[in-house]
């Protein structure tokens, strides 16, 4: 699968991404996957070069590029590790809403600017934290959102005044969400208000549930964001 790495010039700075496209000559619809709180790594290469298969270019960007040359996390260890875990944290909280979007902006600026690359609306996934990232990009930036996906993603529904589902009366993307059983971030519940909030605004949507998710998950998601979610 032809991949490059290159870099995306951002209001923050210079933003390392790996591009992935299938074979041939294009022009493919373009879409940003957003990585899990483990950042940018193999795994997310091998992710980015399966969905470019299926006749996409994806974008898979360093989302942790304002803090320069960072070791990468053990995600077998890290929640285990307390020096890990506050680091992980630590860099996971540099990702505000506005950081995201203004990313987000740059990401598609880039994409846009490709000639392998069809129109001017793209796509967004992501997992875990990528998941609520995808979902807030849409509701910020509705008119270069076609579709976005969150798989297992916590944090969609919360108390606060920056929750994704408040920004569903903004999205004209179709919406799909995987939620992950057994998984405080995202419950049942949360997932009642999430449609609720995308039918009233007439959001195009799928929300349905693996089998997967554990107590890791939720540490994580708790600690990201607090008292929001109550368990």
């Amino acid at each position: 699968m032809p991949n490059i790495t290159d870099t995306v010039t951002t209001p923050d700075g210079t933003c390392t991404v790996h591009l992935f496209t299938p074979d041939g000559d294009g022009p493919w619809p373009g879409v940003v996957m957003f990585p899990d709180a483990g950042g940018l790594r193999y795994t997310f290469d091998e992710m980015g070069a399966r969905l470019a298969q299926y006749g996409y270019v994806v974008l898979v960007p360093d989302v942790y590029y304002r803090t320069a040359d960072w070791a990468p996390f053990d995600m077998i260890s890290v929640f285990g590790d307390e020096q890990e875990r506050n680091r992980l944290m630590s860099m996971i909280g540099t990702l505000t809403p506005d950081k995201v979007t203004s990313d987000a902006a740059a990401f598609f600026d880039y994409l846009a600017g490709r000639p392998d690359v069809a129109g001017e609306r793209f796509g967004v996934c992501g997992y875990c934290m990528g998941g609520r990232t995808s979902v807030v990009v849409a509701g910020r930036l509705p008119d270069r959102v076609a579709a976005a996906a969150s798989f297992h993603g916590g944090g969609l529904v919360t108390d606060g005044a920056d929750s994704p589902h408040l920004l569903a009366d903004r999205m004209t993307a179709t919406v799909y969400v995987g939620g992950a059983e057994n998984d405080a971030s995202f419950t049942a519940d949360h997932a009642e208000q999430l449609e609720k909030a995308l039918t009233a605004a007439g959001v195009a949507h799928t929300i349905e549930w693996y089998s997967a998710a554990d107590e890791r998950h939720w540490a994580a998601m708790t600690e990201l964001f607090g008292s929001a979610l109550p368990r």
